[in-house]
């Protein structure tokens, strides 16, 4: 039997998500972790890590190159966290699978806060999100926000080292990573609503390719690909890129799909909120709908910014 390949960045996170679809696929179809192959692919996100990535090109920068790697045939198939997805994906590629999805909230890291509510006055806050700047600047103006990327160890060092006073992180990685000692704080979606397809992982293939498409069915989770439906939809609605703090998140409820999504000024002093319920089978047109709504109510504030 060919091996087949998965294709997925070199972090920590990116292999462990690699690791869990490859374990599932196992599982699925009675196969031996030998029968796969995960191939690391470093993108222009991993490389360029001294600039914030809404300057140099946003979400594409970490799937461009796994991209084109799938149109190369070099990969069967590639692992993605969605959230890192651009809202519409290159023609000649589509996603089969989506993985079930983690706890979407975000995480406070602080070494000396155990609140977003709680920091002192005019604490500095780092972050690279103009998502998590926006909504913590609506909750705490006073805050003062500078640039902060890099992985859980470096934030750590970067907070013991009084570059800033706190930060943010997704709780699904550290989740998936094992490292939720290092949460202060797990903030209430009502306070920070979560970025678009946070906490979930996305496979992506070749459009007509049926037997990668077969070899994954199994391990797509329903529940989430829906929730993701919806919450993309919202994005490409919007036309969102990682210059607009946007966020939403949807979930089933007793048969019936819930979803909440906003846009706000980069400042935080404006957000613009719409909500829907419906059945699933409607879900990405709620999310667009949600969107339109969003629109018109924000109007120049949000187009501009978009």
């Amino acid at each position: 039997m060919t091996k087949i390949r998965i294709g997925t960045r070199g972090s920590p996170l990116a292999l462990a998500q690699a690791h869990e679809t490859r374990e599932r696929l196992v599982k699925a179809h009675g196969l031996s972790p030998d029968d796969f192959e995960i191939t690391v692919i470093t993108t222009t996100g991993d490389r360029i890590r001294d600039r914030p990535l809404s300057e140099i090109g946003g979400k594409g920068l970490f799937t461009k190159e796994i991209e084109e790697a799938l149109f190369a045939k070099t990969i069967d198939l590639a692992v993605h966290s969605m959230k890192d997805m651009p809202a519409v994906l290159p023609a000649g590629l589509a996603f089969a699978a989506t993985l079930p999805r983690e706890d979407a909230r975000d995480a406070l890291i602080s070494l000396t806060a155990t609140s977003l509510k709680g920091m002192k006055q005019g604490a500095v806050l780092g972050s690279s999100s103009v998502r998590r700047s926006a909504q913590a600047l609506r909750l705490r103006p006073d805050l003062q926000v500078v640039q902060f990327r890099g992985n859980v160890e470096t934030r750590l060092r970067k907070l013991a080292d009084g570059v800033a006073d706190a930060s943010f992180l997704a709780v699904a990685g550290l989740r998936r990573l094992g490292l939720t000692q290092h949460i202060a704080a797990v903030i209430p979606m009502e306070e920070m609503l979560p970025a678009i397809a946070q906490g979930a992982i996305g496979i992506e293939i070749r459009d007509g390719d049926e037997k990668i498409a077969r070899l994954l069915a199994p391990i797509n989770h329903a529940e989430s690909a829906t929730a993701m439906a919806c919450e993309r939809a919202f994005l490409a609605a919007l036309d969102g890129s990682c210059r607009t703090p946007i966020a939403g998140h949807a979930r089933l409820v007793d048969g019936r799909l819930h979803f909440r999504g906003e846009t706000l000024t980069l400042d935080g002093k404006k957000v613009f909120a719409a909500e829907r319920s419906g059945a699933p089978s409607d879900a990405a047109r709620m999310g667009a709908d949600a969107a339109a709504e969003v629109k018109a109510n924000g109007g120049s504030l949000i187009v501009g910014a978009i």
